[in-house]
């Protein structure tokens, strides 16, 4: 049934109306105080607050920071991910700098409104924050009560989407938290160190190295980070076939091939952090255990050297079958996503149980810096894509056996490509000669 402009209600009236209900209410309470025995006051007043709750149609999800011993996921996911939603109409925001974190962590302000959009559902959050009783205060000087203040979210939705927002919108809030926390986490480098209770310490790694710097072999490089993408997205495979789910890697090759420059590509490109373990710092077997159980999920283990790292270990405190536990034993199950990487100047040393796949499960040849190689070299040095140069150059690294750690070290001494370049040739020549007066 419509209502005509005439037997609509004023506004005057609605306003009047609201007013008169607000006051009813008020002088209601006011009279429930006076007349209604405390037995069941608490009761009465309880029902009447219900009363405006169940005639809405919304309904108010509570998240609170932490249950007192343990912290809410949820909340703090809530946090990272709403502040990626603060526009430039947020009249208050929190900014809060982590430690051993290069970047800024910004999050929204108590008592600000938060408006979101899922599937077409509109969500409003709002961060509160409550006192509450923590326990009392006993000493020679005042007794009194403890009391903490407790934040928590308010996100409040229409009723009937109750089970898409707690079976959908909620998970992928966590779900964008956690992206958001490895795009802006900063990547630590983890080494040994015997102190205190935590067996690693850390370091910022800036180090700049990425795919495209690398001067190796385009094909390998197309395998390796086809491999690792494959890794990343079979969570769900490795569970599945009953495995734990990791990765190891062999590179091995002569010193200066960018063995280690590829481990800080790959940490880059994961966003993953690097633990670099030196079996020959770990007391025994059960200290490498401890280690490994202190790395995180979502890291790279770098083991170097492994074909001497046992042979010189002191009084051999690490065994090969501590170290074979380490890789694919019960142990090595103790976290998710994580990639070992071994490193040898002479793969022909390693004992071959260690070699075979489930340990080593993709081995990169680092070799000699090839044309291709010195082409990115140029490029990164340089910044130079041909040069009338290059075919002699690509003569001698057909002849001559160079790392790209040496090639990169001559381009590296000018910036001017014409000088560069005749400086590299000028290199290769004097190390021909020096190989041709050693043999004679």
């Amino acid at each position: 049934m419509w209502l005509s402009a005439k037997t609509m209600p004023s506004y005057e009236a609605i306003l009047s109306a609201t007013a008169s209900l607000t006051a009813s209410a008020i002088l209601l309470r006011t009279i429930a105080g006076d007349l209604i025995p405390e037995t069941i006051k608490d009761s009465f007043f309880l029902h009447l607050q219900k009363i405006p709750s169940s005639l809405s149609s919304q309904l108010t999800v509570v998240i609170e920071e932490s249950d007192g011993l343990t912290a809410n996921q949820i909340f703090h996911a809530a946090n990272l991910y709403l502040g990626e939603k603060l526009s430039s109409s947020t009249r208050r925001i929190k900014v809060n700098k982590p430690e051993k974190e290069s970047g800024l962590q910004v999050i929204t302000d108590k008592n600000q409104e938060l408006l979101d959009v899922f599937k077409g559902v509109k969500m409003k959050w709002v961060l509160l924050s409550s006192s509450r009783i923590h326990g009392s205060i006993k000493n020679n000087t005042k007794d009194g009560i403890l009391k903490v203040d407790i934040c928590y979210f308010e996100l409040s939705f229409q009723k009937r989407n109750r089970e898409m927002v707690l079976s959908s919108y909620l998970p992928y809030v966590l779900q964008k938290a956690k992206e958001i926390k490895e795009k802006k986490k900063t990547l630590k480098l983890h080494t040994v160190e015997y102190q205190g209770i935590d067996y690693w310490g850390s370091i910022n790694l800036d180090h700049p190295a990425s795919f495209e710097t690398m001067a190796m072999d385009p094909t390998m490089k197309t395998a390796l980070i086809e491999d690792l993408d494959r890794f990343t997205r079979r969570r769900e495979f490795y569970r599945r076939v009953g495995k734990a789910w990791k990765r190891g890697y062999l590179l091995y090759g002569p010193p200066g091939t960018g063995k280690s420059s590829l481990v800080a590509a790959m940490a880059n490109y994961l966003r993953f952090d690097v633990y670099d373990l030196d079996i020959k710092e770990v007391q025994c077997d059960s200290d490498l255990r401890r280690l490994l159980i202190g790395t995180g999920n979502r890291s790279i283990i770098v083991i170097e050297d492994i074909d001497t790292s046992l042979d010189s270990a002191e009084d051999e405190k690490v065994t090969l079958s501590g170290l074979l536990n380490f890789i694919d034993g019960l142990w090595s199950s103790c976290g998710d996503e994580r990639i070992i990487v071994f490193t040898t100047n002479h793969k022909d040393r390693i004992d071959p149980v260690l070699l075979r796949p489930g340990r080593m499960d993709m081995h990169l040849h680092m070799s000699y810096c090839t044309f291709s190689g010195f082409k990115t070299l140029a490029s990164n040095y340089l910044g130079i894509q041909d040069h009338q140069f290059f075919d002699e150059i690509k003569g001698w690294l057909d002849k001559i056996e160079a790392t790209p750690a040496e090639v990169a070290g001559e381009l590296m001494k000018y910036e001017d490509p014409d000088i560069a370049l005749p400086g590299l040739i000028k290199w290769f020549h004097n190390k021909a000669t020096l190989r041709c007066s050693r043999e004679v």
